[in-house]
């Protein structure tokens, strides 16, 4: 199944890269599908407070 999602490398402490594996195991989900989660809360909240983030793509 293909997705249109991009790669890029993230480059992270090894304190932060534990933190990150660990939450993402509690929630049992993958480390990239927990970053990948987390963003997607964040930029809910802040759409919610200042309203859409205007990227000029479509989806």
């Amino acid at each position: 199944m293909a997705t249109n999602k991009r790669v890029f490398t993230l480059r992270l402490s090894d304190e932060v890269f534990d933190k990150i594996g660990f939450l993402a195991t509690k929630e049992h989900r993958s480390m990239t599908n927990y970053i990948e989660y987390v963003l997607m809360q964040h930029l809910e909240q802040i759409e919610r407070e200042h309203g859409e983030i205007e990227t000029g793509q479509t989806e």
